[in-house]
């Protein structure tokens, strides 16, 4: 049973992992794009959003994991 929640946390923790690398690579993307400031401030606006969402993803994988360690 808890093998489930380990494996299950595993995956949501390198879930959010590619987001989080997909967020890097759209802001340096946008960087070297060379826009104005402005352009720059909306792209990295528009990042912002996915990129808490994949650290949510990331945190609650990792508690599943030690929850799932823990009890098992």
């Amino acid at each position: 049973m808890f093998d489930i929640i380990v494996w299950g946390g595993a995956a949501l923790s390198m879930a959010g992992l590619i987001g989080l690398v997909w967020c890097i690579l759209r802001v340096m993307k946008a960087r070297k794009a060379n826009l104005t400031d402005d352009e720059l401030r909306a792209a990295v606006q528009g990042v912002l959003p996915w990129n808490l969402a994949s650290l949510f993803l990331s945190v609650l994988g990792l508690m599943m994991v030690i929850v799932g360690i823990s009890f098992g």
